[in-house]
């Protein structure tokens, strides 16, 4: 293994690290100091704190699957996706923004993940309205998340015939 595969495998174990640092960072602070449902409006309402505990995936999709169609889609699922991403990262030489963009989409669901899987469910907690535009309940595993598929796409559609 060269100095800059190695280099490579660092890289991307701390930029998902860092990813779920922020992510469970974010929501130990929110599980301290807001109860649940309580309701803590910022930047003139158009940001809102909101603690919920979400038994499903993104916006609540899935909630109310059976438990062991929970288990399946929502944590069996995802982990084999996760590590195909991380095995793909590894091994196939990428741009480094498709590098980036899959380690937060790794490490937003390794948060998302982590939470499900020792609580039962995850702490989403920020809300967003400007005039029409507005969110479900989210966290910041869920912007991670968002954030590398953006960057991925925008890798795609701005250099499709990058070969490294």
């Amino acid at each position: 293994m060269t100095t800059k595969n190695i280099i490579r495998i660092v890289l991307i174990l701390l930029i998902i690290t860092v990813n779920i640092g922020c992510d469970q960072f974010s929501k130990t602070i929110i599980k301290r100091s807001v109860l649940p449902y309580e309701t803590i409006r910022v930047l003139n309402n158009h940001l809102t704190v909101t603690r919920v505990e979400n038994s499903g995936a993104f916006l609540s999709a899935g909630d109310s699957m059976s438990k062991v169609s929970k288990q399946i889609f929502l944590t069996l699922v995802p982990i084999i996706a996760m590590v195909l991403g991380l095995t793909y990262l590894v091994v196939k030489p990428v741009s480094n923004n498709t590098l980036i963009g899959v380690c937060f989409v790794i490490g937003g669901g390794v948060g998302n993940l982590f939470d499900r899987i020792l609580y039962g469910s995850v702490t989403d907690f920020l809300y967003v309205k400007f005039g029409f535009f507005q969110t479900g309940i989210f966290n910041m595993a869920d912007v991670s998340i968002m954030v590398g598929i953006f960057v991925i796409l925008l890798q795609f559609f701005l250099k499709r015939d990058y070969k490294p």
